[in-house]
């Protein structure tokens, strides 16, 4: 959501600073290559939300009542029966870590889009204030607060669930099942010889699908929560500098709140969207790999 430009970009002025602040993320380099630099806001976030989570569900497990349940354990209810049931739908391996891991999936994913709807100058406000108190320049406060816009985090989750089909595919074929299944799927053949000549095209289909994957995971959120986050940012610029004094200010920002207010509805459906597609896809990943080809 916009909220009011408040923050130490609008403080200097000027709409490619203020993005560029709001893009930049606080870091910490423990090396000397851009490899060994960290971003602490999204580690700092990351972390929060997935302990929240812990505790919330934990402690909904734990006080959870054979009676009329409470408004949160009738919430924690429907998710677990939602992801439940679309693992038995489509996983068709057998696994007791499916369940639980498309749950943590889709509810931590979840609330990390979920940040992106608030205020886009909030967080960084008041993360410049304690900046300021702390004695140092507000201009160089950088934070930003959405985990899945930053790509190490849905690459790292992607490359999680790349290992995992691993796993998956030795713990339920073997090491040999695993390893003939590379070189004989998808192209088959009955006689030896004939395997031989295509092992080099399923290595090669066997590389890309693999490949693609994580790619394909990561981007796809990446992209949607990077875009989301730069549009509630170039809507906060409608009133960037603006003086009260000026009849377009009000002009301006009914428009703001109403660009702003249309986005925020149809980026709940976004974020939403995007944590159900990764826990989908992430099943549907294990099942295919749970299979023989």
């Amino acid at each position: 959501m916009i909220a009011e430009n408040n923050g130490p970009a609008a403080e200097t002025g000027g709409s490619t600073e203020y993005i560029n602040h709001h893009l930049h993320h606080l870091q910490v380099s423990v090396g000397d290559s851009q490899f060994m630099t960290l971003n602490v806001d999204t580690l700092f976030f990351t972390a929060v939300l997935s302990l929240l989570f812990l505790f919330f569900f934990i402690r909904s497990a734990r006080k959870a009542t054979a009676g009329v349940p409470g408004k949160f354990q009738t919430l924690v209810e429907i998710i677990v029966g939602f992801v439940d049931g679309l693992v038995r739908e489509t996983f068709h391996g057998r696994s007791k870590m499916i369940a639980p891991l498309s749950l943590t999936i889709f509810v931590v994913v979840f609330l990390m889009n979920f940040i992106d709807l608030i205020p886009v100058d909030f967080l960084p406000w008041a993360w410049a204030n304690g900046y300021v108190a702390a004695g140092h320049d507000p201009a160089h406060a950088y934070l930003r607060a959405v985990p899945t816009a930053d790509l190490n985090t849905t690459f790292g989750l992607s490359i999680a669930v790349f290992l995992l089909i691993q796993v998956f595919g030795i713990g339920h074929k073997g090491v040999g099942g695993f390893t003939k299944e590379i070189f004989t799927a998808p192209f088959h053949a009955e006689s030896t010889p004939m395997k031989i000549v295509l092992a080099p095209a399923n290595v090669l289909l066997r590389l890309i699908e693999e490949g693609v994957r994580p790619l394909s995971l990561s981007l796809r959120l990446f992209g949607n929560l990077y875009a989301g986050e730069l549009i509630f940012v170039l809507i906060a610029l409608m009133t960037l500098d603006a003086s009260l004094a000026h009849f377009s200010t009000y002009l301006m920002g009914t428009m703001q709140f109403i660009a702003g207010f249309a986005w925020t509805a149809f980026h709940i459906l976004i974020i939403t969207l995007q944590a159900f597609i990764f826990m989908m896809l992430t099943i549907v990943y294990l099942s295919m790999a749970a299979e023989s080809h």
